[in-house]
């Protein structure tokens, strides 16, 4: 009977360390490095002129979506989701280092708070049209085609900070958290 003191399987277990361990592959096709040596990005043509020719069209349907979530099926939550896919294609792409320093913290904030502002304005805009909050049928008296316009803004502002909201937590987990903390810590020095 074999245990974890026996010499037999401990010496097996050493082997498959050994080998799983070793620089090269030994041509069985298993991978042969852990996956802390191995490169967290590995560029490629394909991928990259794919995305390349894809992200524009992806974007554009996220803000169509965003528009048309009123009068048809999508709206703000659902195009921001595919807006913010975007950019991690881009990640998954190019390294997400590079894209995470093209779009830094500053810009995604900037976006959170157009969001949040285009939303708060139209909802409290409903007060100043002779309404309450967010009750949008007041700015019919503004405009024509006051109300269509109102929600549509309300759902551009909501697919703003979810495509933010998504972009912000696809780059803390993918740069890790570690270097965001020492980020933040060198920034107080």
């Amino acid at each position: 009977m074999s245990g974890p003191d026996d010499p037999e399987t401990t010496s097996g277990i050493d082997a498959a360390t050994e080998q799983r361990v070793a620089p090269d592959s030994d041509g069985s096709g298993r991978v042969s490095r852990p996956a802390t040596e191995r490169p967290p990005y590995v560029e490629s043509t394909i991928i990259m002129t794919t995305v390349r020719v894809i992200a524009p069209f992806v974007l554009t349907l996220g803000v169509f979506v965003m528009f048309h979530g009123a009068s048809s099926a999508g709206g703000g939550f659902q195009g921001g989701v595919i807006a913010a896919t975007t950019v991690v294609m881009l990640g998954f792409a190019f390294g997400i280092d590079p894209v995470a320093d093209r779009l830094r913290n500053e810009h995604l904030g900037i976006l959170l708070l157009a969001g949040v502002g285009t939303f708060l304005t139209i909802g409290f805009g409903g007060y100043l049209v002779g309404d309450n909050f967010l009750e949008v049928g007041g700015y019919e008296s503004v405009m024509h085609h006051g109300t269509k316009y109102s929600i549509e803004l309300v759902e551009v502002g909501i697919g703003v900070v979810v495509a933010g909201v998504i972009t912000g937590l696809f780059f803390l987990l993918g740069t890790g958290i570690n270097s965001v903390t020492v980020g933040a810590e060198e920034d107080t020095e």
